[in-house]
């Protein structure tokens, strides 16, 4: 959930690395971990939550999810030109693409089996296993290249796998009378990321930079999430549960928006036709906000369920962010202005990971805040605090080079 933004000039060897991403990203973390505390809180305004499922709606939460995505999106052509600028060949930034995909969606399909984890039939209480399984994904996918005894590498992450696979092992979930083993079910957030960067990573590596064909994968994405929303791919049925776009196409569509954005703003905004980026932008952001609005009526607003309407009217706030961020970090020189959170932007894994383990402790510890500290405005303020805590602690772990890599 790192990646490489570099801004490339006229110059073919000259690369300035893009801070508007990072700074974006830290920003989109440190909601996504503020809205992810909303939980412990009583009587909050219905705006800062999700909206409930089947309700015609959006709420701030639901917009952060999407805005995620978007950003992914934004750094994959940054990303694979970097590889590109270091020698690697298409085969092996193909191999990276894929292992960085598989650990995304193999801790997504840890984190989405929390829901349904059964202490009664397990032999751990849920807490201790969410604190082992985000052990072992330390100890996995650890940026060891930090580490002066780099030998160590091998025996950590084996003993990181082994560790993974006997918690899987032992696993039980559901009902008393009817248990159930792991299983994908919805991917989990980090498995919904790691399937739109496959599937959109691969689409880059195939078009490169060629705009018609870039457009044309967008395109069809975006068909093919209208079809299976209005009920057109039913016939389909037989092979949905072998092949089939993640997220019935959403998830691809927030990330190759971030794509396009991308090219546009690698070609025309540090050449002489800057102008024509800022007009795409305000164009792009309007006509997604507005096609949402005009669609609603269709399928409603909704994050569950990702309907097109709450996808495309994501997009357009996306933009509209994206292009706040460029204005304000990289033509402004404003970016210092971030700085406390910058460890979201730069160790964004560690940072969503680190609630997993300290919510887990609570439970095991019984330690709850008072009442009055998670009720209404005052309770907001907290989960604000405890978002930068998180922030400020993955900033510490990575001075003590701890932070995971994928």
């Amino acid at each position: 959930m790192t990646g490489s933004n570099t801004v490339f000039e006229k110059a073919p060897k000259k690369r300035v690395r893009l801070h508007a991403i990072d700074v974006y990203r830290a920003l989109t973390m440190l909601l996504m971990i503020f809205v992810n505390d909303l939980w412990t809180l009583q009587e909050t305004p219905k705006w800062l939550d999700h909206v409930p499922a089947g309700v015609d709606g959006l709420g701030l939460a639901d917009v952060v999810f999407p805005a995620f995505l978007f950003i992914v999106g934004l750094s994959i052509p940054y990303a694979i030109s970097n590889r590109k600028s270091k020698g690697d060949s298409d085969t092996q930034i193909l191999a990276h693409i894929v292992i960085r995909s598989l650990a995304l969606i193999i801790m997504g399909v840890f984190h989405v089996n929390l829901e349904s984890y059964n202490s009664e039939l397990a032999l751990l209480p849920k807490p201790a296993w969410q604190i082992l399984i985000t052990i072992g994904f330390f100890l996995v996918w650890m940026d060891y290249s930090r580490w002066e005894k780099v030998q160590f590498k091998p025996y950590l992450q084996g003993l990181g796998i082994v560790l993974l696979i006997g918690l899987a092992a032992i696993y039980q979930g559901g009902p008393m009378d009817e248990p159930t083993w792991m299983r994908p079910k919805w991917w989990g957030i980090l498995g919904l990321i790691g399937w739109g960067y496959l599937i959109v990573s691969l689409i880059y590596l195939i078009c490169q930079e060629n705009k018609n064909a870039l457009w044309m994968s967008f395109l069809l994405l975006v068909s093919f999430h209208v079809m299976e929303k209005s009920g057109f791919l039913g016939f389909l049925s037989t092979i949905r549960p072998y092949i089939w776009l993640i997220d019935n196409g959403a998830t691809p569509v927030s990330c190759m928006g971030g794509v396009i954005v991308s090219i546009y703003f690698r070609e025309w905004f540090s050449t002489n036709y800057r102008n024509r980026f800022w007009i795409f932008l305000l164009i792009g952001a309007l006509l997604s906000v507005v096609l949402g609005l005009i669609t609603r009526p269709i399928w409603g607003i909704h994050k569950i369920g990702s309907s097109p309407s709450w996808v495309w009217i994501c997009l357009g706030i996306s933009m509209a962010v994206y292009g706040a961020m460029i204005w304000l970090v990289e033509l402004k020189g404003k970016k210092s202005w971030f700085d406390f959170i910058k460890p979201a932007g730069t160790s964004t894994l560690t940072c969503y990971l680190l609630p997993y383990v300290h919510y887990a402790l609570l439970s095991l510890s019984a330690l709850y805040l008072p009442i009055w500290l998670r009720t209404g405005g005052v309770g907001i303020i907290k989960s604000l605090f405890y978002a930068i805590g998180i922030i400020l602690v993955t900033g510490l772990l990575e001075k003590v080079k701890i932070r995971l890599k994928v």
